[in-house]
C-alpha cells in the first residue's frame, strides 16, 4: 500500500468515530502529513463542528505550511455556521490536497476542489473513494434524496421468527450478539422500532455498556400514538430524546401528553393503514438525521423494505427453530414471484458468539 492509500486509510478510520455523533454534517476525517510526519489528525466534532480540517490544522499549526492533508471529502467551500474549510486550508498553506470523494452537496460540490485549486494547491480525488462514499452514504442520501440511510436489524431463529407464538423473545441470540447490536447503535444517529415493538418490548432504545457519552435519538413509528405513558421510553423522554412519528389524525391528547413529557412529535402522511414510510424517512432527513437503525418490528421491516428504503440489511441467527406459530422476522410483503422479492449482496459473514452474523448491502450510489 503506498502512502496516499495508507493515510487516507487513516483519515476513513478517523472519520467513522463521528459516525452517530455529528449529524446533520458529514462524519469527515482528515489527516496532515509533513513529510512521512503525520503532524496533525482531526474528526467532525458532536453536532458537526468543528470540521475535521478545522482540528486537523489546529494540531498541525505551522508543521501545516507545506504539508500534505488528506480529507475523506471534498472541503466545504460555502459560509455556514463555521468559515469554509477550503479557504482554512489554503490560509495554513497546505501544499497538497487528497480527497476520497466529491461532495454532492449542490453549495460545495467541486466548487471546494476549484478554490484550492485556484489557490495553487494540488488535489488529488478518488484514493479509497468507493469506502469513502460508504461511509459517508447517509450524508450523500440525505443531500441528493433527502432521507437518512435505513439499516435494518433482523435477530432470529434459523427458520426467521423473531418471538413465539405466546410472543417470547428474550433471548433469542446470546450476549455477544446483543452488545454488538449496541455498538451499531452508537455509529447510528437514531434507533427506530415500530409501535407494535414499542408496546410489546418496552424498549430503552438506549447504548448500553460501551462507555460510550452519547446517545442517539429514538424514533417510535406509531400511526395512532397508542403507546404507554409510563414505559421507559416516556420516563427518559428528556433525558435522551425521543422523537414519534405518527399520523395527521393521532388522538389530541396523547400528542399533548407526549409533548408535556418531551418528546418530539412528527406528523408523517399515512399510506393506508399504516404510516407512509418514505414520508416518515423524508421527515427524519428534514431533522437532519442521516444514518438510521432499525430494530423491526415485523410490520415496520416489511414497509422499508416494500418501498425499497432499506440500504444495508444486518442478521443475527439463532441456532434453534421457533416453528411455524411463531412471530416472522418481516411482516407480508405480498410477492407473488421472486422476482419482485428485494435482493441484497452479502459483504460479510462471521461467528459471533454461539450466533451467525450476516450483513448485506445494496449499490448506494
Amino acid at each position: 500500500m503506498d502512502a496516499d492509500h495508507r493515510y487516507m486509510a487513516l483519515a476513513l478510520s478517523l472519520g467513522r468515530r463521528g459516525q452517530g455523533n455529528c449529524w446533520p454534517n458529514p462524519a469527515v476525517g482528515c489527516v496532515i502529513v509533513q513529510g512521512s510526519r503525520v503532524v496533525g489528525r482531526g474528526w467532525t466534532k458532536p453536532g458537526g463542528r468543528p470540521h475535521a480540517e478545522t482540528e486537523a490544522l489546529a494540531q498541525a499549526d505551522e508543521a501545516a505550511r507545506g504539508a500534505t492533508a488528506y480529507v475523506t471529502l471534498e472541503p466545504c467551500a460555502h459560509q455556514g455556521k463555521t468559515p469554509p474549510c477550503s479557504q482554512a486550508l489554503i490560509d495554513a498553506g497546505v501544499a497538497r490536497v487528497v480527497a476520497a470523494i466529491e461532495d454532492s452537496d449542490p453549495r460545495v460540490s467541486g466548487h471546494g476542489f476549484q478554490m484550492l485549486r485556484d489557490a495553487g494547491i494540488e488535489v488529488e480525488t478518488g484514493i479509497w473513494g468507493a469506502q469513502a462514499a460508504r461511509d459517508h452514504a447517509g450524508f450523500f442520501l440525505k443531500t441528493e434524496q433527502g432521507r437518512p440511510l435505513v439499516t435494518l436489524k433482523l435477530a432470529g431463529s434459523f427458520d426467521g421468527r423473531i418471538a413465539t407464538g405466546s410472543g417470547q423473545s428474550k433471548w433469542i441470540t446470546g450476549p455477544e450478539a446483543r452488545r454488538a447490536v449496541h455498538a451499531m447503535r452508537a455509529r447510528h444517529d437514531a434507533v427506530m422500532v415500530g409501535g407494535g415493538t414499542a408496546r410489546s418490548d418496552d424498549p430503552s432504545l438506549t447504548v448500553r455498556d460501551l462507555g460510550v457519552a452519547h446517545q442517539p435519538v429514538r424514533v417510535v413509528i406509531s400511526r395512532h400514538l397508542d403507546l404507554p405513558l409510563m414505559g421507559q421510553l416516556a420516563r427518559t423522554a428528556k433525558d435522551v430524546p425521543v422523537w414519534l412519528c405518527h399520523g395527521h389524525g393521532a388522538d389530541q391528547e396523547r400528542i399533548r401528553a407526549w409533548e408535556g413529557l418531551g418528546a418530539k412529535l412528527i406528523p408523517c402522511a399515512s399510506h393506508g393503514v399504516q404510516l407512509d414510510a418514505g414520508d416518515v424517512l423524508q421527515q427524519l432527513g428534514s431533522a437532519g438525521l442521516t444514518r438510521v437503525f432499525c430494530e423491526g418490528g415485523s410490520a415496520l421491516a416489511a414497509s422499508l423494505l416494500a418501498f425499497d428504503l432499506v440500504d444495508e440489511l444486518i442478521g443475527f441467527t439463532a441456532g434453534l427453530g421457533i416453528g411455524a406459530e411463531g412471530l416472522p422476522s418481516i411482516g407480508a410483503l405480498g410477492i407473488g414471484n421472486l422476482e419482485e422479492a428485494p435482493r441484497f449482496e452479502l459483504v460479510e459473514t462471521r461467528a459471533i458468539g454461539p450466533d451467525v452474523l450476516h450483513r448485506w448491502t445494496r449499490a448506494l450510489r
